[in-house]
């Protein structure tokens, strides 16, 4: 909680920083003008990379990637709470989002969503194999960084999802949208 909070503090006070720095440029025309003294912009995100750590529970244990968090910044097709309960039988629309179905080839499904997140320019695969993918997702300017994990389900003919913000509370609807944008994607 306190963690939480500590990220939370960081990131409102980077976004300040940053406000203020916007308004010096716009009203100061020593800080429009381009000197050999700019940043640039990629000098700036690397300033403002909050990244977090990497999850060491991530992957699949029997059948079911690793469960969200209370808070409401991670959905999952699977539909069971770091309680263990299943979200099947508890509405949770905070957390609940449908799986990726498809038709025909397993394998070809599968190739198919590694070509719709190689799309994404702020997506790196960091780890795959015949049933199991895991992403990460690199939010501009701050460096958020979102853990997104595809379980390939043959027995249902779906692919489960999950996606996770690692820093804050709220994800302001981040990895739901992404999802449904990876399944139109995917449709397609």
């Amino acid at each position: 909680m306190i963690k939480t909070f500590k990220s939370q503090v960081l990131a409102t006070t980077m976004i300040l920083i940053a406000g203020i720095v916007s308004l010096m440029a716009i009203s100061d025309p020593v800080f429009a003008q381009p000197t050999a003294q700019t940043i640039q912009p990629g000098a700036i995100a690397t300033l403002l990379s909050f990244p977090g750590t990497r999850p060491s529970r991530l992957g699949v244990k029997e059948g079911h990637l690793t469960p969200c968090p209370t808070s409401p910044n991670c959905v999952s097709s699977q539909g069971v709470s770091s309680q263990g309960v299943s979200s099947q039988t508890i509405d949770d629309p905070d957390h609940d989002i449908a799986p990726l179905a498809y038709e025909g080839s397993a394998t070809e499904a599968f190739d198919r969503l590694k070509l719709v997140l190689e799309t994404f320019d702020n997506a790196e695969i960091v780890d795959s194999d015949d049933h199991y993918l895991y992403a990460e997702f690199t939010i501009p300017v701050f460096g958020f960084v979102d853990d997104v994990e595809f379980y390939l389900d043959e027995a249902t003919a779906e692919i489960q999802v999950r996606s996770a913000s690692r820093l804050g509370e709220s994800d302001l609807g981040v990895n739901r949208k992404r999802v449904e944008t990876i399944r139109a994607l995917f449709d397609s």
